[in-house]
């Protein structure tokens, strides 16, 4: 499958609310037994977004496994069929401080089991206590004809074992001190909808010449304790979600191992502003992930209020990209005075061919530390690049010498003289440089013709960003440029 084929797969529709189905109960049984019960139904087409089937599940059950199908009738063409994801929450509730969260596999899985020793990826290992569990169905597309469904839960009864202490990534690497790092904050493994273990990313991620990762898993955090053995000092591994709602997906980005962030809700609920909030508690961002995304329930719907950064550039450059940057590029200027978001780029990747670190963000940081790359990052001190070889340096001079990099404001009068400079290495053949500001394209240049320099003043430009692209293609309309190769966020002009 290809990665925008699983965004489609990923992405969620249907109308908001919940429903409670009639539960299912189990009778206390002797130790080494196994008892199974099947729950089967139909839900119509306009169902809610949620349907919770609750178990009641006696004492002395040692596991767990619930195993699901439902029906794919033919749908007229344009029309969706049926796609059904999967949850579960234990005795503790379905309350959304996330208590009796246990996993999510979404559509990715037809079984999961868990005990206290151990739980399929997506699932959170621990005891299986007696009460009220609840299985969640999330029916994201139903047929016109409905959605014929059948779940088979399984009880095995016995002592339960002991429920091992996670190994969460440590908060700091080695580093250069204040240095650029380069970093993927957009990856899945087998722990949600990936195909690669977390050993085979953290592989690919040195091969691709990372320095930091971060787990961001479809609504889990199952893969915050799974990288035991694989960081080190030339990789840190942060901690977070990919947090996917019905409106769009975003990324909790750099949270505390743990963390826990709800995605049932819409953007029409008074739900989203709360898990923010929990974010910036929790250490980590809000980072909108491929707002432009055509596919259902993957164009953001919620607005950047609260948002730190926002992914503008999601694995191998598309139209979509193309039309996030635009988008971005023209709310820079809307927040007010030293409030902006900072542009993100990251791979998305899921599976072999897909690739770690294409695109990746370089991020100026104070060191490698997940505070030092946060601040960083939310500051706007970074630039992004289709891969380790390429390296860009923007930076902005005035005729009284003050300095600005990437993500900083040089302090110049308005008709002071500003001297920028853009430099790139390893830049494709054939490639272009750019240079950009709130009036759009003021500069181009060969990249093989080397640094690109522009004056200009603060009264001309609020701001200037650069941009390398790859030439367009022979087929490509006349005014539409090439691929991204890399680009950076803004340097600020003026007082």
């Amino acid at each position: 499958m290809e990665r925008r084929d699983v965004l489609k797969l990923s992405a969620a529709a249907g109308a908001a609310g919940a429903l409670t189905l009639h539960g299912v109960s189990f009778a206390r049984a002797a130790s080494g037994s196994e008892h199974s019960e099947t729950i089967s139904g139909r839900l119509p087409h306009g169902a809610p977004d949620f349907v919770y089937l609750p178990v009641e599940v006696p004492s002395g059950v040692r596991e767990i496994s619930v195993s699901y199908s439902y029906d794919q009738p033919e749908t007229p063409a344009g029309t969706p069929g049926n796609a059904l994801d999967i949850g579960v929450f234990d005795e503790r509730g379905t309350g959304r401080g996330g208590e009796g969260f246990r996993g999510w596999s979404g559509g990715f899985r037809d079984s999961f089991t868990l005990s206290a020793e151990r739980a399929t990826p997506g699932y959170l290992p621990g005891p299986v206590g007696a009460g009220t569990w609840h299985v969640i169905l999330g029916p994201y597309t139903v047929a016109p004809q409905g959605l014929a469904y059948e779940v088979t839960v399984t009880l095995r009864h016995g002592a339960p074992g002991a429920t091992p202490e996670p190994s969460y990534p440590p908060e700091r690497a080695r580093g250069r001190g204040r240095a650029w790092y380069r970093g993927d904050c957009h990856l899945h493994t087998v722990h949600s909808d990936g195909e690669r273990t977390p050993e085979e990313t953290a592989a690919a991620a040195r091969a691709a010449g990372l320095d930091f990762i971060t787990s961001t898993e479809h609504n889990t955090t199952s893969g915050h304790g799974a990288w035991a053995g694989l960081w080190g000092p030339d990789l840190l591994i942060l901690c977070g979600e990919e947090v996917t709602t019905r409106n769009g997906h975003y990324l909790a980005l750099g949270t505390e191992p743990g963390t826990f962030v709800d995605w049932r809700y819409r953007a029409r609920d008074d739900a989203y502003a709360r898990w923010v909030r929990a974010i910036h508690r929790s250490g980590g961002l809000v980072v909108p992930a491929h707002p432009h995304c055509p596919f259902v329930g993957c164009q953001w719907k919620f607005g950047y209020a609260g948002a730190d950064a926002v992914e503008v550039w999601n694995g191998p450059w598309t139209a979509d990209d193309e039309l996030a940057v635009a988008a971005w590029d023209n709310e820079l200027l809307v927040r007010g005075s030293g409030e902006w978001l900072p542009a993100l780029g990251s791979s998305d990747a899921h599976r072999e061919p897909q690739k770690v670190g294409l695109p990746q963000t370089v991020v100026l940081a104070e060191d490698l530390t997940r505070p030092a790359l946060l601040r960083a990052i939310r500051a706007g001190h970074s630039y992004l690049s289709e891969s380790s070889s390429v390296t860009l340096r923007l930076t902005a001079k005035s005729e009284r010498g003050a300095h600005a990099d990437i993500g900083e404001r040089l302090r110049a009068s308005a008709s002071e003289r500003v001297t920028v400079r853009l430099e790139a290495e390893g830049a494709p053949a054939m490639s272009t440089l750019r240079l950009l500001t709130d009036q759009g394209e003021m500069r181009t240049a060969p990249a093989s013709n080397g640094p690109l320099e522009w004056r200009t003043t603060a009264s001309l430009a609020s701001y200037v960003r650069a941009e390398l692209r790859h030439p367009a293609a022979d087929d490509a309309p006349a005014e539409l440029p090439g691929a991204m190769a890399a680009m950076t966020n803004p340097i600020w002009l003026g007082r």
